[in-house]
């Protein structure tokens, strides 16, 4: 099984370097993924979800520690959020930098998770950038909890289908969601 799940991981992280959108597990749903830093590819997943580039999609990281490299400055009180969470947490920052314009918010902020999910972890730990990962749908319509229940019309549109975790059963659920102000201030997005 990891040997599938590594020829797999190798498999995206070429599409990704060349551009293209990856249909992929996650630590939540299955998503669509591309290079977060690269304008062209956001706006493929963007044309594939029909969706208008004012709203924003999440991107996903390895580690914690890269989160220098995509926040201009991080509230004291994400490192304990992230620490602490026992479940998928995504957390909107201010101040975001080094990532593709079309992916920042109006406000400069950007929706970044820290991945535990063996699949994830080790695509962003191999492809050195943050992925975006945003539901696997058309804008508006039900977000797919299984690989089974994405459109063909989606897997149609994508450069690459990961192969990995396909057959699983169990419906996944979307991350919580918080946003963090500079001095801490804390909103729930989505418990």
């Amino acid at each position: 099984m990891a040997n599938d799940m590594m020829d797999e991981v190798k498999k995206a992280v070429e599409v990704l370097r060349q551009g293209g959108v990856i249909l992929y597990p996650t630590d939540t749903i299955w998503g669509l993924g591309c290079d977060a830093t690269n304008e062209t590819a956001v706006k493929k997943v963007y044309d594939i979800k029909r969706r208008a580039e004012t709203k924003s999609m999440l991107v996903l990281i390895d580690s914690p520690a890269k989160l220098q490299a995509y926040v201009s400055e991080i509230p004291d009180m994400a490192w304990e959020l992230i620490e602490l969470t026992t479940k998928p947490l995504t957390i909107i920052y201010p101040g975001a930098r080094n990532l593709a314009s079309n992916l920042i918010n109006d406000d400069n902020t950007i929706g970044i998770r820290v991945t535990e999910e063996a699949f994830s972890k080790k695509l962003c730990e191999m492809f050195r950038k943050p992925v975006v990962s945003t539901s696997a749908n058309i804008s508006g319509e039900k977000s797919p909890a299984l690989f089974v229940d994405i459109s063909k019309e989606i897997i149609s549109q994508v450069d690459y289908v990961v192969n990995y975790r396909r057959d699983e059963d169990q419906p996944a659920k979307a991350s919580s969601i918080i946003k963090l102000g500079v001095k801490n201030e804390i909103q729930i997005i989505r418990e």
